[in-house]
Parts: C-alpha cells; sequence; structure tokens
C-alpha cells in the first residue's frame, strides 16, 4: 500500500541493496593482458592512485548540494534511495488519453449543479498554472544546484511528470470544452487563487538565480526553506488537498474521468512529496543546517491563510459531502504530517482527519470493464510494489 510515511517501502527492507553479480575468479592471462594494455595507454586501472590529481569518485565523497565529485559519474551510489525512486517512477507510465472521459462531458453539461461547476473550474484553473510553477521550480531552479547524479536523474523524471499533470488538466479543459483563455487567466484576476501563485512565485524566484552561493549560509537556509516549501506546502499540502474536491464529486457519481486523472496524479505527488523531504533532511544532515523557527512558522501560517481564502472561494457554499471547514481542516492535518516526517513541530496540534478517504484516493485497486476506461492499477515493465 502506497504510504505517505514510507512510499516505496524502505522501513520494511531497510537492508535492500542492488543485485550483485556473482563472484567468478579473473582469468590470470586476461588480466596481465589489460594491465599491459592500460600501462601502454597511460590508462590508470579503477581503483589505483593517480599523479595526475584527478582520483577515482567515491561514494562517500558525495553531496545533495557543494559536492566536488564528477556530477556526471552515475555510480558508485551515496544516495541508492534516489535511484529507487527514479526505478519506481518509471514502472508508472499513463497518459491522459488513457481515460475515457465521455461521461464527465455528460454530467457537467447536464447534471453538475452551479456550485458544483464553479469547484470543478476552479480547481482546474488553480492546477493548470501550479503543476507549471512545479516544473520550472525542479528543472530550472533545484536541479542544475544537486550535485549526486542520481539525485538529478530521478527529478528529470519529475519534471516530464509535472508537465504529463499539465497536459492532463489542459485535456480535461479542452474535452469538457471550457474556455482555455479564462480558465487559464482565472489565476491572474481571481485574489485567492492568485494569492497562492504569488506566494509561490516568490519562493521560486528567491532561489532562480544564477548567482546563488550556497556555501553562504543565508543562501544556503533560503533555498532550504524554498525546497521544504515546495515539497511540504505546494505539492504535499495544496496540491495533495487540491485534489479533493473533485474526488468529492468522485464520491457522488460525477466527473468520474477527471478525478480518475487525478488519481494518476496524486500517485506521482506523494513520490514527489516523499523525496523532497528527505532531501532536505539530507541536506539538514550533510550542512549541519539549523532552520529558524519563525520562518518556519510564518511559512505555514502564510500558506493556511492562503488555504482559507482560497478554501471559501471555491466554496462559498458546501455541495454535498464537502465544505470549505473541511477542506481547510485536512490541510492543518496534512501540514501536520509532513512537518513531522520532517522532524518540524507540529504547526496545527489537534488538527482532525476531515477526510478519511481520502489517502485511499492512491491506492484504489480497480477491476473496469476494458473498454469503459483503462485500470487506476497502471504499470508498465514490471509488477508495481508499493511496499
Amino acid at each position: 500500500m502506497l504510504t505517505w510515511d514510507d512510499p516505496l517501502g524502505f522501513a520494511s527492507d531497510k537492508q535492500k541493496q542492488p543485485a550483485q553479480e556473482p563472484a567468478t575468479t579473473p582469468n590470470p592471462v586476461v588480466v596481465e593482458q589489460a594491465l599491459e594494455s592500460a600501462q601502454q595507454k597511460k590508462i590508470t586501472p579503477v581503483g589505483a592512485k593517480t599523479t595526475s590529481g584527478t582520483e577515482p569518485v567515491r561514494a562517500e565523497d558525495k553531496r545533495v548540494i557543494n559536492g566536488l565529485t564528477d556530477v556526471n559519474q552515475l555510480a558508485p551510489f551515496k544516495y541508492p534511495w534516489a535511484w529507487e525512486f527514479f526505478l519506481n517512477a518509471n514502472k508508472n507510465h499513463w497518459t491522459p488519453l488513457d481515460i475515457n472521459m465521455t461521461q464527465d462531458v455528460q454530467d457537467y453539461q447536464h447534471r453538475l449543479t452551479p456550485e458544483q461547476r464553479h469547484v470543478y473550474e476552479n480547481v482546474l484553473s488553480y492546477l493548470t498554472t501550479s503543476d507549471v510553477l512545479a516544473m520550472r521550480n525542479i528543472g530550472l531552479a533545484v536541479m542544475e544546484k544537486m550535485t549526486a547524479p542520481e539525485l538529478q536523474i530521478y527529478q528529470a523524471r519529475q519534471v516530464y511528470e509535472e508537465a504529463l499533470h499539465t497536459w492532463t488538466y489542459q485535456h480535461c479543459i479542452e474535452t469538457i470544452g471550457l474556455d482555455q483563455g479564462e480558465i487559464y487567466n482565472r489565476y491572474r484576476v481571481v485574489p485567492e487563487i492568485n494569492h497562492k501563485i504569488q506566494i509561490t512565485n516568490r519562493r521560486l524566484h528567491s532561489i532562480l538565480r544564477a548567482d546563488i552561493d550556497l556555501n553562504d549560509r543565508d543562501e544556503l537556509n533560503n533555498f532550504v526553506m524554498s525546497y521544504m516549501f515546495f515539497a511540504a506546502v505546494f505539492e504535499g499540502c495544496w496540491f495533495y488537498n487540491g485534489f479533493s474536491p473533485i474526488f468529492a464529486l468522485q464520491r457522488q457519481g460525477l466527473m468520474k474521468g477527471t478525478a480518475e486523472q487525478l488519481q494518476y496524479i496524486m500517485r506521482d505527488e506523494v513520490l514527489h512529496c516523499a523525496f523532497g523531504i528527505r532531501v532536505v533532511k539530507q541536506i539538514f544532515t550533510e550542512n549541519s543546517v539549523t532552520l529558524d523557527p519563525k520562518e518556519i512558522r510564518q511559512m505555514w501560517d502564510e500558506s493556511e491563510a492562503a488555504e482559507i481564502d482560497y478554501a471559501r472561494y471555491i466554496l462559498p457554499t458546501p455541495i454535498i459531502g464537502y465544505s470549505a471547514e473541511n477542506h481547510v481542516e485536512q490541510f492543518r492535518h496534512t501540514a501536520n504530517r509532513l512537518a513531522r516526517q520532517l522532524g518540524l513541530e507540529e504547526p496545527f496540534p489537534g488538527a482532525r482527519d476531515a477526510l478519511p478517504w481520502l489517502d485511499e484516493q492512491a491506492n484504489l485497486r480497480k477491476e473496469k470493464n476494458f473498454f469503459e476506461t483503462r485500470v487506476t492499477e497502471y504499470q508498465t515493465g514490471g509488477a508495481l510494489s508499493w511496499v
């Protein structure tokens, strides 16, 4: 089962290592020929000391940031868990075209109430812009600061997935027949959506600079705060919680195609969030980072205030099975869970799990008619195991 605390099952298999090739006895003739050839070509055998000042890469010398080893050399791994994230992500592949959206068109035109249409349209409006920001953050601001390739390789996959998510929202907008210009521009003209985007833009632009020196303690702390915001707030809370109004419609038998699209996206986002938190904690350890508790408190308070305004805008009146109060309380509950994973104090003590069915959306196993839609449990290339 896919879980927030351990999405790849590391806790149940702490000793898991890459498969080793069976040991073989080297042929002395082949070894002698290789050594002779290396001497003739002035090639240093692996493991031997060099005199040119270039030493072989050692795993223990790698760092998440500010590393001095060759960033082009993947192995030996310092962070095998990052490679596991990459391998697991590549077992999952889907496109929005895999899901039948025919019934959603009928639902939107003939079954949704005006209040439900308001929720549906504005959730899509927020998500379309948000995933572009997530893509730019990882692809332009974060990846180039990583100094271990196993981290960059997973993040490259993450960039692709953010682009895929944006395509998914666009596909939903096109299929339903919504006015693209109007939907996409809501983030610019609706204050409650714009506020969340502006908070995110501020974090992104603070690290989207070529002159950042992460050896500078202030710059390092700002980078970690930004990375933590994107992992824990933006993807961990705002995205994860942001899908729930559509899932509430799905639970009423409405917009099931769109909800299934979001189930695929949610699985990706759980991994994005878990990876980001793991990276932040690794930076804490390697760089002895101690963040200002006041800055962390401000991050949670600002994000909560923006989420309250957003929830009241998209849900001025409750729809069946969902309200603005549910939405905000679930945000607080999720924030507490992610703060614990980061080793931080819970920002909203006592927050309840207002939507106990939400986590199930990432774990549903469905048996469906082949002609109806593709199964939710998507996988290619091999069996996908979440534990």
